[in-house]
């Protein structure tokens, strides 16, 4: 069985991932964003699962949660899950973090980030990411950003399985209630790439929506706008990528 870190798992579908992965027997790890929010991981963590916690605007707290995890038992897979949709945490939440914690995390087997069909709507301009921005970047522009690292990580570690996944627009806190899409069929395509041995789930590079593989906006597969977005996320962070 696999160990997996499941970011933002305290409700919605990180919650529903991370239950999933634990009761088809996996060793999980599961992240709150404080103490406060941990609290609603009380199930999980009584049946065995390990909990980090961390304030994913915060870097130093990527950083420190990263350190813990390298120093315990080696990951085989990371969903990076945590997002918001509104306001100036936007770009710290859902890229500049999965970018950090991919950076300075012992490499895992695969990786799994949370993209949206909202990206279809971004621009592939990297304004916003910048926390000197005067004008934070749009939830549009943050999934296609998140959706061009998972590619960049297929094509510069061939070794890795790194994908993203559309979940669809679920009932969730975020998706609110009226939300069309299945919550169910939600997080299934994720835990399948985190876990199964599936010829299919042993790709890379893919782009899926209740496990299809689909095609994502052109500027996901644009290696001169991945090796930008790569750049200004290690000018963000400090922090470039390495051989791990």
């Amino acid at each position: 069985m696999s160990r997996i870190l499941i970011t933002g798992s305290t409700d919605g579908l990180g919650y529903a991932t991370a239950d999933a992965l634990q009761s088809a027997g996996h060793d999980i790890v599961v992240h709150a964003r404080n103490p406060q929010r941990a609290r609603a991981l009380d199930p999980l963590v009584g049946r065995g699962a390990d909990l980090v916690v961390a304030d994913f605007t915060d870097p130093d707290a990527v950083r420190h949660i990263a350190t813990e995890l390298n120093d315990g038992p080696p990951l085989d897979a990371v969903i990076h899950n945590a997002g918001v949709w509104s306001g100036r945490a936007v770009m710290p939440v859902n890229v500049v973090a999965p970018y950090l914690l991919t950076a300075v995390l012992r490499r895992p087997r695969r990786l799994v980030y949370l993209s949206s069909g909202s990206h279809f709507d971004g621009r592939p301009s990297l304004e916003g990411i910048d926390s000197a921005d005067t004008k934070p970047g749009s939830y549009a522009d943050s999934k296609l950003f998140v959706t061009t690292l998972a590619t960049a990580m297929a094509r510069l570690y061939p070794d890795v399985l790194s994908n993203a996944v559309d979940p669809g627009w679920v009932p969730t806190k975020m998706g609110g209630p009226g939300a069309p899409d299945d919550l169910e069929l939600g997080h299934r395509t994720q835990q399948w790439l985190a876990s199964s041995d599936d010829p299919q789930a042993l790709t890379t590079g893919g782009y899926w929506y209740h496990r299809q593989r689909q095609q994502p906006h052109p500027a996901a597969h644009d290696e001169a706008f991945q090796d930008r977005l790569l750049h200004t996320l290690a000018k963000e962070t400090g922090t470039a990528l390495s051989a791990w």
